[in-house]
């Protein structure tokens, strides 16, 4: 389904049914840029875990950005989606299609603020402080984009920012939770989110779509720095955080750690359960205090 690897695609087919999202146009490297608005977001059209999206406030941050952007590309593609920055708070959503019926899993909070002009991610979190009203706002601008793309089974991740005006779609997927995320999901019967999508993809009956009822997250831990990791010290500090399930490092001694816009992999996830969502934030913010990465430039 090309409209949900290509994000200029799947713009235009999000825009004739009027869901919600930022203006955008397509540039090629070599064109006039004079009529982009500020602030504005260049996003690579098929690149995932926000490799190559860069914000910029005026035109030489443009100028420098879409350079960028043209370096981490090379060959593989001569145009860029440039869009509308939307402000707002970001939540990310886990959703199975059945015959073409939303089922919302589970909504997250991002606490951390992701105003660029990289776009990294932290902590996710779940059940989401949101009002029900917005998080049926969420679920509505969800169901119409999947409708809008094709969708009609399987999994699906999106990501929608909340503002003044309303819920605004920046990305959807037809696939789950990237990376190891997925394992901060449980559901009432104790099945995890692939043995649900496995279930459902071959036909089998499914476990409850419910939630479990404890509070969960996730933190990606972010790059340190640009340069070869040599150790990673507080490992076992952090693991004995109250709330903290597990400290996982994926990063190996001597792998060169690359920093966003040009990264696209993190050094490790730490996860924590609890009965509260902000008492699971506090303690993955408290596990990831403790860790210290040692790189070096060479």
């Amino acid at each position: 389904m090309e409209r949900a690897r290509d994000k200029r695609l799947q713009r235009e087919a999000c825009a004739a049914v009027g869901v919600p999202i930022p203006r955008f146009t397509t540039y090629r490297f070599d064109e006039s840029r004079s009529q982009v608005p500020f602030p504005c977001v260049v996003k690579p059209l098929r690149l995932a875990a926000s490799r190559g999206v860069i914000r910029a406030d005026d035109p030489a941050a443009l100028a420098a950005a879409l350079a960028r952007v043209q370096r981490i590309l090379g060959d593989a593609e001569s145009q860029v989606l440039i869009e509308q920055y939307i402000p707002g708070v970001e939540v990310a959503v886990e959703a199975l299609l059945i015959d073409g019926r939303l089922e919302l899993l589970t909504v997250f909070d991002k606490p951390d603020p992701l105003d660029g002009p990289f776009f990294e991610e932290t902590i996710y979190v779940t059940p989401s402080l949101l009002s029900s009203t917005a998080i049926a706002q969420v679920r509505e601008v969800v169901d119409l984009a999947a409708q809008a793309i094709g969708l009609r089974h399987g999994p699906v991740h999106a990501e929608l920012r909340i503002n003044e005006g309303g819920v605004w779609l920046i990305e959807l997927a037809a696939r789950p939770i990237g990376g190891r995320c997925s394992a901060a999901l449980r559901f009432r019967d104790g099945a995890s989110l692939e043995e649900i999508i496995c279930r459902h993809a071959l036909g089998m009956p499914l476990p409850s779509l419910e939630r479990e009822s404890m509070a969960s997250g996730v933190m990606m831990i972010p790059v340190p720095g640009a340069g070869v990791l040599r150790e990673v010290k507080g490992v076992e500090a952090a693991r004995v955080v109250p709330l903290i399930e597990s400290v996982e490092i994926t990063a190996h001694p001597g792998e060169r750690l690359v920093p966003w816009p040009e990264g696209s992999r993190y050094p490790g996830f730490i996860f924590a359960r609890g009965e509260k969502t902000a008492d699971v934030e506090a303690a993955l913010r408290a596990a990831h205090a403790r860790l210290e990465f040692v790189v070096s430039e060479a």
